[in-house]
């Protein structure tokens, strides 16, 4: 598969910032050149050493890794990546909760390490007849309703504000949400708002018997109090595709058998990178030819 900076390299003359061995010094050398970004990560501090960027590019559909107001008081371009990657980042949502509720993991090592012979792996749980509380119902929130509600769960979700026109019961609250769900997904934005939303009160409402399944960001959530209540037993488990300090993970989780972890990668399947690659692309090419922009942010 052509890879994003192939595809680049085809319309624009590229600066690979992630792969120099000196960043700095490519900054210093080449920064005033540059006038558009593909990818994200974009403090105030990089754009102070870009006196002339006039596009951000990000490449996915969160853009909590560009300093959104420093971008702004510039007027420069943001745009990012909606609706090509709702599939992928759904079907991993519920890969995830089918894997920790009939523990797929645990089955594998079960037979690896030779336990079968001595006795049956024993009885886990069902999806069906579940209520599946969803923390931001948008394009990704919507699929991941669809797919739950095809496994006969119960669906119900808090976001902003109610939304006209859909099927699914509403609260006004996370914390009225958690308390009457039986499975909590977090596909909300990562932004101020939502930081820390899901809190230790939060995850006590869900009790012994919940679980929780971030895909959304690792800083939504009191990760201390969410490690120390799944060693203790006092949530039910937890599904996690996102951390708060990205790759380290919390040692503690690690031989939970109440936990399923995986490494970002959500939308991180062949068919979707090539889908964002080509509206990244397609983005900058439609910017620097003067029309409009395919899919803006700001």
């Amino acid at each position: 598969m052509k890879s994003c900076v192939d595809a680049l390299k085809q319309q624009f003359t590229v600066h690979n910032l992630a792969a120099a061995t000196d960043p700095e010094a490519l900054l210093q050398e080449v920064g005033a050149e540059i006038r558009g970004i593909a990818g994200g990560k974009v403090s105030a501090s990089l754009l102070g050493k870009l006196p002339n960027l006039e596009i951000i590019a990000v490449s996915g559909v969160g853009y909590d890794s560009v300093d959104v107001a420093a971008a702004k008081a510039r007027n420069i371009r943001l745009t990012n990546t909606p609706g090509v990657l709702t599939d992928a980042v759904a079907e991993l949502t519920i890969g995830m909760m089918i894997a920790l509720s009939r523990r797929i993991p645990q089955g594998d090592r079960f037979i690896r390490d030779g336990k079968w012979p001595d006795g049956a792996f024993g009885n886990w749980s069902e999806l069906k007849g579940k209520t599946l509380g969803i923390l931001g119902l948008g394009r990704i929130g919507k699929e991941i309703a669809n797919l739950a509600t095809a496994l006969k769960m119960r669906v119900v979700y808090h976001g902003r504000s109610q939304q006209p026109g859909i099927p699914y019961p509403y609260f006004d609250s996370v914390l009225a949400m958690a308390r009457a769900s039986d499975w909590l997904v977090m596909i909300a934005p990562g932004n101020a708002s939502t930081a820390g939303i899901i809190s230790r009160e939060v995850l006590e409402a869900l009790g012994p018997k919940g679980v929780l399944v971030n895909m959304a960001r690792g800083n939504m959530v009191d990760q201390e109090a969410l490690v120390e209540m799944l060693v203790s037993k006092q949530l039910g488990g937890a599904a996690l595709d996102v951390f708060d300090k990205e790759p380290a993970v919390p040692e503690a989780l690690l031989d939970l058998d109440n936990v399923v972890l995986s490494p970002h990668q959500g939308s991180r399947t062949e068919e979707t990178r090539a889908a964002v690659s080509d509206l990244v692309v397609a983005n900058l090419k439609a910017y620097f030819d003067g029309k409009p922009l395919i899919s803006p942010v700001v």
